[in-house]
């Protein structure tokens, strides 16, 4: 599951225009179409068709598709399976941190972890004969295949895409119902699963909760999932799988979005900085407020009062745009632990081609792992200037995705935010490139020509900008 944090849909022709990613390996033979990322999401949930899935399900109601396609699920199963485990385990896999080994027993979730590194056979004897459910977290780090799906997934969604794979044996179960707080997208990639989904106690939950079966009620879903098929459900929807007891076994893939996505993380990301904007323009906001308000038992109606005044006035302001909206918390949060482009050759990333001139037509590179953030500038003594920071993700480490915040900096290093500083006056330049597919650096918004040639130098030096071949007369 994803582990960082409104709501609107993702419209197609945010995405359909999109530029395709550059690959120096490209899996061949997939039924998914990763020309761009709307693409990727249109093929991964067809037959229904995107503006359906997000009319008719996305927030609101599960969706069970039965595909009954060898190809698909010959595709799905190359994904992961239970006889990738031993060659995984000679990664260094430490229980906990890379994987849980667990089973559901009357009603509860039995942790069977061990200390330390994983050993295959061990894990293979609790599998076999203690009948539990292995839980591999974030396959994407070790499966090429993963990478290229989630990285895609991200791009179309904004928004960081996690994933687990659970291997249950058969007649066992590994977890209790329960909900989460992502958005869930289920591969069945062996096998087949059984699962019940039960309407929320909490819709579109904030957090991961278990709940006890006697108060759940009957289940509004009873399906089998089998190789090739696909179950979506919203973050809150109660559930539990369990493998029959004539199958095998069970692989299934879990992929996971929109954690801390709401119109209230968004809210709480851009009211700081849209009032302390205000403040400069709004005097009466500037005002002290009553003497001993802080050490007051209770709030008075007054105070409600005015603070609803102010309230209304910023909301006026922020309806009529009179200032901009800053929300550069949630953009480095995710820029900074997303994954990085499905590059497979490290050097397609640095600068690329010839240097830019006056006379050059310019496009940016990997668009969508890109992003135009407006903050307070740093390293300054003098009164708060603002500066604009252009974000990317390229030298992002796929090894460490989604893994979570440790303690120990060397068993899960954090990223670093990666990209260039500029003055705020490059913004409406930068935009201009960020809304171009060419443009000559001469008509840039920006003065004088000097300004124009640093703004290209610097982003081409990033890797962020190419010079674009002449266009046939």
């Amino acid at each position: 599951m994803p582990r960082k944090r409104g709501s609107s849909s993702p419209t197609h022709t945010e995405y359909e225009n999109a530029a395709p990613a550059k690959h120096s390996k490209v899996v061949s033979s997939s039924p998914l179409n990763f020309d761009t990322p709307f693409s990727l999401f249109e093929s991964l949930i067809s037959p229904v068709g995107v503006e359906e899935f997000f009319k008719e399900y996305w927030e609101k109601k599960p969706l069970f598709l039965q595909r009954s396609d060898q190809a698909l699920a010959s595709y799905y199963q190359s994904l992961f399976q239970l006889s990738d485990l031993k060659e995984l385990c000679s990664h260094h896999l430490e229980y906990c941190r890379d994987l849980n080994v667990c089973r559901c027993v009357n009603g509860k979730k039995k942790v069977m972890n061990k200390e330390g590194r994983v050993s295959y056979n061990n894990l293979k004897k609790d599998f076999d004969q203690r009948k539990a459910t292995i839980q591999f977290h974030q396959p994407q780090r070790f499966k090429d295949e993963l990478w290229r799906i989630q990285e895609r997934l991200e791009s179309f969604f904004g928004a960081l895409v996690g994933s687990n794979v659970y291997i249950t044996p058969k007649a066992s179960q590994g977890l209790p119902p329960h909900y989460d707080d992502v958005e869930v997208f289920i591969l069945q990639l062996e096998g087949e699963k059984h699962w019940r989904l039960y309407s929320p106690t909490v819709p579109l939950a904030r957090e991961y909760s278990l709940e006890p079966e006697d108060k759940i009620g009957s289940p509004t879903h009873d399906i089998i999932l089998k190789a090739g098929d696909l179950l979506y459900f919203p973050r809150g929807t109660i559930h539990q799988a369990d493998t029959p007891a004539e199958v095998d076994h069970s692989t299934h893939l879990t992929l996971s979005t929109y954690q801390n996505m709401s119109w209230a993380d968004y809210l709480l990301d851009i009211f700081p900085g849209f009032l302390f904007d205000s403040l400069k323009c709004d005097v009466s906001m500037r005002a002290g407020m009553p003497r001993k308000l802080l050490t007051t038992a209770r709030v008075g109606p007054e105070v409600s009062a005015q603070l609803s005044t102010f309230l209304r006035s910023l909301a006026d302001k922020m309806e009529s745009s009179e200032q901009e909206l800053r929300n550069a918390d949630m953009k480095r949060d995710f820029v900074s632990n997303r994954l990085p482009p499905y590059i497979h050759d490290s050097t397609d990333i640095m600068p690329a081609g010839k240097m830019p001139t006056l006379e050059d037509s310019v496009c940016m590179r990997f668009k969508d792992h890109v992003l135009i953030t407006v903050q307070p500038g740093v390293d300054t003594d003098e009164a708060t200037q603002m500066e604009v920071f252009v974000v990317h993700s390229l030298r992002n480490k796929r090894e460490i995705h989604m893994m979570g915040e440790s303690e120990d900096e060397e068993d899960c290093p954090s990223q670093e935010v990666q990209g260039v500083r500029f003055p705020f006056s490059h913004l409406p330049a930068l935009r201009q490139l960020q809304s171009s597919e060419s443009l000559p650096v001469g008509r840039l918004q920006l003065e004088p020509d000097s300004a124009r040639l640093g703004l290209v130098l610097a982003l081409w030096t990033e890797g962020l900008m190419e010079v674009c071949p002449p266009t046939e007369q």
